[in-house]
């Protein structure tokens, strides 16, 4: 569906992007990782035509984005971190304006805003104006423009940016629906959001791709290293650390630190083998008294967090 190749983009001396090369496929959900700064918003603005690369190809289906950027544009809906919206029209008459520009036919175009009205849930405030609209009532509006003249791929720049929990659920449930019948990227730094809405994550960091692939691989892929936390009360330190060290399957301890009386304690262990019986008796041996004994996996978030320290 989409095919990106060693695509560069430079503002100065600055290399916002550095050849990266992606393939997407369709009706794939695809979800766009990185630190702020790290050349998200840049290559959704690339795909889309938006900015010129300063070197690399974009291809969507058959057309060449060099030559046939406007046939692209066509089969594309795009939403902006902020919505272009203008906020002295009501929701109705803005979207119909914008169904305008598109030249939907005028049997299509009331069918069509009837149903992104139900899709988006904007029927309760289709005669209202936009700018007495919450956050994210206008995202939704935002969201009814990219799809008007329903386009096979979507692109979204932080789609629920400024939004509360209840409204980042919203407009999430929104995408996973819209994402069975259309491609979709969107780009995020919010680990959760990704993780409940797309099927594969590419991770960019300092302009680069620095992993690409579905949530379960890129866990597997950064490390076999399973974290296992411990909490003692009134323990000896020395003696904590001497006993732990020489478990069979500890590979080394991480952290301890005494808090209020409590003893905080984290191993790193080997996740190709459980310790966990080991380790508690260990603990069974001696008198020291547990309070919280439980094993941390690798997460979406220890992932990021490894691939992006550098930024």
């Amino acid at each position: 569906m989409i095919h990106v190749e060693n695509l560069t983009k430079h503002y100065g001396d600055v290399c916002a992007v550095d050849h990266i090369n992606i393939d997407i496929k369709k009706g794939e959900i695809l979800g766009l990782l990185g630190p702020n700064g790290a050349g998200k918003t840049t290559t959704l603005r690339m795909l889309t035509g938006f900015l010129t690369p300063s070197t690399g190809t974009i291809q969507v289906k058959d057309y060449d984005i060099a030559h046939q950027s406007i046939e692209i544009k066509k089969i594309m809906g795009y939403l902006p971190e902020s919505a272009p919206l203008y906020h002295d029209m009501l929701t109705y008459d803005y979207l119909n304006y914008i169904a305008d520009i598109r030249e939907l036919p005028s049997e299509r175009k009331q069918v069509r805003i009837r149903e992104l009205g139900d899709l988006c849930g904007l029927d309760t405030v289709m005669h209202k104006p936009i700018g007495e609209l919450s956050k994210g009532f206008r995202q939704r509006v935002g969201l009814a423009h990219a799809m008007l003249s329903d386009p096979e791929i979507l692109i979204l720049d932080e789609p629920t940016s400024g939004l509360d929990p209840n409204q980042i659920v919203e407009i999430r449930d929104i995408i996973k629906r819209i994402g069975k019948q259309k491609t979709i990227i969107l780009s995020t730094h919010i680990l959760s959001e990704a993780e409940a809405t797309c099927d594969r994550i590419v991770i960019i960091s300092q302009g680069k791709i620095v992993a690409d692939g579905d949530i379960e691989n890129l866990k597997r892929s950064a490390g076999n290293t399973t974290l296992i936390h411990l909490i003692f009360q009134q323990t000896d330190t020395e003696t904590v650390r001497r006993k732990l060290s020489a478990t069979a399957g500890v590979d080394q301890i991480v952290r301890v630190a005494d808090d209020n009386g409590s003893l905080k304690v984290t191993l790193s262990v080997s996740s190709s083998r459980d310790t966990r019986g080991a380790i508690y008796r260990t603990i069974k041996e001696t008198d020291w008294v547990l309070l919280e004994f439980y094993q941390e996996s690798q997460t979406l978030e220890t992932v990021f967090r490894e691939l992006t320290k550098e930024n």
